[in-house]
């Protein structure tokens, strides 16, 4: 599968987003990642809806949501509504995950389910021939700039392994500490979707930081 690079706006400077948005795309970034926090869910506030519709104006790329938030069904419109062409919420939240995999299609919009380190792979099994994505978060989520956690490595191959199973052409993206050193490790153990907030948009040569996560 093709390796795509989603830039993660939550390491961007956000005096000026529309600008950094738009150095990540005219660089080659594929989808732009998007951190929508509570303060609940995850010990942390982002942004939400109001910023969403915003930035969507800055480029046609690909918003890739992901939901770091305790109910996520109550919000799936709202971010459709602004412009979300993906959106993914986590196995953990406080949610009927059938039924809101079910709400995000109806509204046109592709379906992702995250997983939390200590949550397994097995947890996403279920509904894997509903969804579009999964996402293995690779440092804890609530915050930015962390260490990359190697032992993620395994479930990345379980989930890979269990979609081939099943026939399912599904892309696999991970997020957290992932730069020239542990993008090789993540394709490899078979993820095709690399999310780098700070690596990118605190790179003195940006064009160098993605060609070192394709490489």
């Amino acid at each position: 599968m093709k390796t795509l690079i989603s830039a993660s706006i939550l390491s961007a400077d956000f005096a000026c987003l529309g600008d950094e948005i738009n150095k990540a795309v005219s660089h080659g970034c594929d989808w732009i990642h998007f951190d929508v926090m509570d303060g609940h869910f995850v010990p942390n506030i982002s942004y939400g809806v109001p910023v969403l519709k915003s930035v969507k104006k800055c480029t046609d790329k690909p918003f890739d949501v992901h939901l770091m938030i305790s109910k996520p069904f109550d919000y799936i419109e709202a971010f459709a509504n602004a412009g979300a062409d993906i959106i993914t919420f986590h196995v953990e939240a406080e949610c009927d995950i059938a039924a809101t995999i079910q709400r995000i299609k109806d509204l046109g919009v592709k379906a992702g389910l995250t997983l939390k380190p200590a949550t397994p792979a097995e947890a996403v099994y279920p509904y894997l021939n509903d969804i579009d994505m999964v996402l293995v978060m690779t440092v804890e989520p609530g915050f930015g700039g962390q260490s990359f956690m190697t032992d993620m490595l395994e479930k990345i191959q379980s989930i890979r392994k269990k979609a081939d199973e099943i026939g399912k052409d599904l892309d696999i993206e991970v997020d957290g500490g992932i730069d020239g050193n542990t993008a090789p490790l993540v394709k490899s153990a078979g993820a095709n979707v690399l999310v780098s907030g700070s690596y990118l948009f605190k790179a003195k040569d940006i064009d160098s930081a993605i060609a070192s996560l394709l490489a």
